[in-house]
């Protein structure tokens, strides 16, 4: 068994979630020592994962279909988290679904990171099979490390006796960028870090006068190595993930991973795998998120850490090799 790796702007997408998840999916397979290529000239590969949803990704899977070979489409996006991106994102939706919809209909079967994404492409009206399989952790590198929290307070400028919130993504509303600037209004008291980067230009206005908000507790680091983020992890009193809309979201499997203190946003994805007041905070609005973050630093709720660490147990990159194989296997056995 031979799969062809391909995502197509792998290079544009490098510095996000999608890049993220590639490389997660190849020390998944390496894990299970499933020989891979990500060369789009191999001719002897066996089955065609495509992870992107633009015009040379249709003809890859066209290509690879004429030549016998099966296709898994990985839905990494649905039109819930493209609508409220970047600008125009929400009246152009509708069109984006379509295109979905035929792009992961030339899958022989699809994986998505979690069943609430799963349930949303059924409801699409896709008749394909589809798996839900985590982009997984890799808990080699994301883990409780002392040393690298320490690191990241004295790189960032947080003295011993103050306390810092955390929050990483791209520069889009999606995300709850916007909340997260509100929330260092409010709390000029702790100091607040946004780690990640996408250009301001196709940022709606909100987000954009977000970013450029000048506050003596605020830094936009931008897009910074791993090392900075897994100390931030460490290194953070809180963690908050104030996302509006997410097909999983690694980040805060990250945060588990190194037993933070998370505060995520109480909407359907999370539901099922992160509860309330045993794995992570929750909350709905940014009256809550100040309310809780206050009290997490007041020791008023106590620390989730140890029981938010089973969750990224759970998603780790062995795991998640082990399940990609029984999908290859089973859409090779269905072609015999």
């Amino acid at each position: 068994m031979k799969v062809l790796l391909y995502t197509e702007g792998e290079k544009t997408f490098s510095k996000s979630g999608l890049g993220k998840a590639i490389k997660h999916q190849m020390r998944a397979l390496d894990s299970q020592g499933i020989e891979y290529t990500t060369d789009i000239k191999c001719k002897d590969y066996d089955i065609i994962h495509i992870n992107f949803y633009g015009p040379k990704s249709v003809r890859m899977a066209k290509k690879a279909h004429k030549e016998g070979k099966k296709v898994v489409y990985h839905a990494h996006s649905t039109e819930e988290d493209f609508k409220n991106g970047f600008i125009f994102s929400k009246q152009i939706a509708p069109l984006f679904k379509k295109w979905l919809i035929k792009c992961y209909s030339l899958g022989d079967v699809i994986v998505t990171p979690t069943p609430y994404s799963k349930r949303l492409l059924e409801g699409y009206g896709i008749k394909k099979k589809i798996y839900a399989i985590s982009n997984g952790i890799d808990l080699d590198l994301f883990k409780p490390n002392k040393e690298l929290g320490k690191y990241f307070r004295e790189k960032y400028g947080v003295k011993d006796d103050e306390k810092v919130i955390i929050g990483v993504g791209l520069y889009i509303r999606r995300k709850g960028i916007v909340d997260f600037v509100e929330l260092a209004k409010r709390m000029p008291e702790y100091k607040f870090i946004w780690f990640g980067y996408s250009p301001l230009s196709a940022a709606t206005k909100d987000v954009r006068k977000a970013v450029n908000t000048k506050l003596p507790n605020l830094q936009f680091p931008g897009y910074v190595e791993q090392k900075d983020i897994i100390g931030g992890m460490n290194g953070c009193d809180v963690y908050v993930f104030p996302t509006l809309e997410e097909t999983e979201g690694i980040p805060i499997i990250e945060a588990c991973a190194c037993k933070a203190n998370a505060i995520v946003r109480d909407i359907p994805i999370f539901e099922e795998w992160l509860e309330e007041g045993k794995t992570v905070y929750k909350a709905k609005d940014v009256d809550e998120f100040e309310e809780k973050i206050k009290k997490i630093i007041n020791k008023e709720l106590p620390a989730l850490g140890d029981k938010a660490y089973q969750v990224a147990e759970e998603r780790d990159i062995k795991k998640v090799g082990e399940q990609l194989r029984t999908v290859y296997e089973e859409v090779l056995s269905n072609s015999k």
